[in-house]
């Protein structure tokens, strides 16, 4: 029987399909990142021990950042168009299709997960989901990093692509919380003229 969030997942991957081109175009090479993203991802990943997955991860452009900071990292993605893309773009890079609500990854077994605006469009009821799976196969005392559309008040609105919601950071900090992480850092960003920004950095438990 197919869930509210399985749909949802296939809402997000056509949307994302039909404008893949669109998307790569504008936003898939590290030009277009911010200067004080790549430091934050840069400094987040010099603490981790072990394979690294960037979880949603497009064309592929942050997986390559990760391995040019020294890290054993793959990437995976729902948009077969982005694999496709990141595996011609980073041939020496592993990029597999598939949901990060089920990953295929062993329990306890990576050092860290980066999830850079890719549970934006989750339906927050749903948001545990991803951040369950998340923790299960992240080693206690490994790595989370999430970027996200930041406001003082959740909810959704119409993104680009497809509807997405903005977080408080309070709240999906405490949505980390919840699924076992603990939170290390918060940033924001919300000059005039930018998108407003937030990141969260956590560590799982040392204990499960």
């Amino acid at each position: 029987m197919e869930t509210a969030s399985g749909r949802r997942g296939d809402t997000v991957r056509e949307s994302y399909s039909a404008r893949s081109q669109e998307y790569t175009d504008l936003l898939g090479s590290m030009t277009s990142t911010h200067p004080s993203d790549r430091a934050l991802v840069s400094s987040w990943a010099a603490d981790l021990t072990g394979p690294v997955l960037d979880a949603g991860c497009g064309p592929g452009q942050w997986t390559d950042f990760l391995a040019g900071c020294g890290q054993a990292v793959s990437g995976i993605d729902l948009v077969p168009e982005f694999v496709e893309r990141a595996r011609t773009q980073y041939p020496e890079l592993s990029f597999e299709l598939g949901s990060f609500e089920a990953l295929d990854a062993a329990t306890d077994s990576l050092g860290g997960v980066l999830s850079w605006y890719t549970l934006i469009h989750h339906n927050p009821q749903d948001i545990q989901t991803p951040l369950a799976e998340f923790a299960r196969v992240i080693r206690p005392g490994g790595g989370l990093l999430v970027g996200f559309f930041e406001a003082g008040t959740l909810g959704p609105f119409d993104h680009a692509v497809t509807t997405a919601y903005r977080w408080p950071v309070a709240e999906l900090s405490q949505e980390l919380v919840a699924a076992g992480f603990e939170v290390i850092e918060t940033h924001t960003r919300t000059a005039s003229g930018t998108r407003p920004h937030g990141a969260i950095t956590a560590r799982r438990h040392s204990t499960r």
